[in-house]
């Protein structure tokens, strides 16, 4: 399992909570587009969407994560996200969230890099690139930056369904406790692979897909209505 220096865990908490102002609120990680196709009703539901994000869209994340954590080029990983990441919706979605944690992140650990990487994407950066960079910024490595990506990629759904189905909050966390296993394999998986990037070149870094969330992504743009961004 990918192990997180205790040293700088409160950094980590600072940086995985959802109280954090990284603009992660107005997303649901494509789960309002999945409750309107009926695809999750219930909590079963929703974990099976979760596992699915999260070995697909949270594992690239969460690899990109933690290449920038260890220390690789953020410009050429954020090539590399726009690369694995089909849907021109999500990718707008990943640059604006970028953006805004870019804000949050100077104010809590100001840095050289982060300054570096605003002034070379002013319209921001991939979020994954921008929360490794961050998480350098904070004295964390590549496992810990790995953690949080792909916490983020099932909390966001989790918290998001709560709002859109009136779900029990109890079950939500719920979900989220079954699957903490998966988590660790998933963030160990991609720390490793963010490690390599620094000696081997972007190439290594995974590229799950998920096309369903790419299709659901370009619908949701497109709606006149809707309760989140994303």
């Amino acid at each position: 399992m990918t192990t997180v220096d205790a040293t700088a865990l409160a950094s980590l908490l600072v940086l995985a909570d959802g109280r954090f102002p990284a603009g992660g609120h107005a997303h649901s990680g494509g789960a309002e587009a999945a409750v309107a196709a009926g695809r999750i009703r219930d909590a079963a539901d929703l974990e099976e969407f979760c596992r699915g994000r999260l070995h697909t869209a949270g594992l690239t994340a969460a690899a990109l994560a933690a290449a920038a954590a260890a220390g690789a080029d953020p410009l050429l990983l954020d090539e590399a996200a726009d690369a694995r990441t089909p849907s021109p919706a999500l990718r707008a979605t990943a640059r604006r969230l970028g953006r805004q944690l870019m804000r949050a992140a100077r104010a809590a650990w100001p840095s050289p890099a982060l300054d570096a990487l605003a002034a070379a994407r002013p319209r921001g950066a991939h979020q994954p690139v921008v929360l490794g960079v961050t998480a350098r910024a904070a004295g964390l490595g590549a496992g810990a930056a790995a953690y949080a990506a792909g916490y983020e990629a099932i909390g966001g759904p989790a918290t998001a369904v709560v709002r859109l189905l009136g779900l029990d909050p109890f079950e939500a966390t719920g979900v989220l406790a079954r699957l903490a296993p998966e988590l660790d394999a998933v963030a160990s998986r991609a720390a490793v692979a963010g490690e390599r990037v620094v000696e081997e070149g972007a190439d290594v870094l995974p590229a799950a897909s998920a096309p369903l969330l790419d299709v659901m992504a370009e619908v949701h743009g497109g709606w006149a209505v809707r309760l989140f961004a994303s």
